[in-house]
């Protein structure tokens, strides 16, 4: 059975999400619960403007982030500043867009694609 675009945009984005917040070791079941609450709210979301599926990844991230905020703290803490730097967290650019990278707004660089933060974590 071949999921619809939709679905698999879904599943795209809960996977890359997932694979950020394992690269980080912060993968705890109240964490995932939260990745699935993001992509409930955003299932409801592309389901309203399906021209919107290509995005659902970088809000996903965006919105795992915001729930990390507020319960936890910043997620994920830049690695491409220096550790005497106080910690801040990276964000997700383009806001709404595809293609969505982890960047760092302090030092005006991309760190990784949305999905990718184990490569430049195990460095």
């Amino acid at each position: 059975m071949e999921l619809n675009a939709l679905e698999q945009s879904l599943h795209t984005a809960r996977a890359l999400v997932m694979a950020d917040l394992a690269a980080a070791d912060v993968v705890e079941a109240d964490i995932v619960s939260l990745v699935e609450d993001a992509v409930t709210h955003r299932r409801w979301w592309v389901e309203q403007w399906p021209e919107g599926a290509e995005f659902v990844a970088g809000l996903v991230a965006q919105d795992v982030q915001d729930a990390l905020l507020e319960r936890y703290g910043r997620w994920p803490l830049c690695p491409a500043c220096s550790p005497e730097d106080e910690p801040h967290a990276l964000d997700v650019e383009p806001e709404l867009g595809p293609d969505p990278h982890w960047v760092c707004t302090k030092a005006a660089v991309a760190v990784a694609p949305v999905g990718a933060l184990g490569e430049v974590l195990r460095r």
